[in-house]
């Protein structure tokens, strides 16, 4: 299953920099930019890390990617 995000918008909406962010939960500043961008789907720890920091659920950050079926 393929996953999207947008902990970009979460980021926004707390004013945080990826760097900051980053340190909040101890990775690096690449890792966040990687799991934006889609190029990184993080661990379940790194997951709730990210939810727990923005006092969310985990589905509020992370969903399933809308996929497209042929006909």
């Amino acid at each position: 299953m393929e996953v999207e995000n947008n902990l970009k918008v979460w980021r926004a909406r707390h004013d945080i920099t990826q760097a900051d962010l980053a340190d909040a939960v101890d990775v690096t500043r690449q890792t966040i930019n990687a799991v934006e961008t889609g190029r990184y789907n993080p661990s379940l720890e790194l997951a709730f890390e990210l939810a727990r920091y923005f006092d969310c659920d985990i589905e509020d950050i992370f969903f399933p990617a809308e996929t497209t079926q042929g006909v």
